[in-house]
């Protein structure tokens, strides 16, 4: 039997399409292993400068610092409260800290003990005093396998 230069063709077409498509299903497998996590931060008592949001995937630096951020954005205040999405999450567990930065520096202004002088907030809306502290990534963290919604309701002082 002689095999005729029509069936090479169509034999090299479907490899290549069964290579396409492999690569889009795949591809289409790594998507779905990928979450969005939506932050809304309510509560907010001003119009002026903006929230900045950071996920952390750890407790190395939480809330201040960056080494265990993953994301990171900021958005105008529009209004009594503000959402951001953070696509891409890998499943994990997370734990977000916001403030409300009016200056634009981009960073929780304190004063000299400490104290914050801007508005913050932190995932699962810990307690925040000066008995407490800072609280820690455990305090504040949720997993995320899945698109999650979170709520953070800002401060605007320590709590008593």
């Amino acid at each position: 039997m002689k095999l005729t230069p029509i069936f090479w063709s169509l034999l090299g077409l479907t490899t290549v399409a069964s290579i396409h498509f492999g690569t889009q299903l795949n591809v289409m497998a790594n998507a779905k292993s990928h979450a969005t996590l939506t932050v809304v931060v309510d509560g907010l008592q001003s119009q002026r400068g903006q929230i900045c949001f950071r996920v952390f995937s750890g407790d190395r630096g939480f809330p201040n610092g960056n080494e265990s951020e993953v994301k990171s954005a900021c958005t105008k205040i529009t209004g009594n409260s503000v959402q951001q999405q953070f696509k891409g999450l890998k499943p994990g567990t997370y734990a977000v800290g916001v403030i409300a930065d009016e200056n634009g520096d981009e960073k929780l202004n304190t004063d000299w003990l400490g104290i914050p002088k801007e508005g913050f907030g932190i995932s699962l809306n810990p307690k925040v005093s000066v008995t407490t502290g800072t609280p820690k990534f455990s305090d504040a963290s949720f997993p995320v396998k899945k698109d999650t919604t979170i709520n953070i309701q800002m401060k605007y002082s320590l709590d008593s």
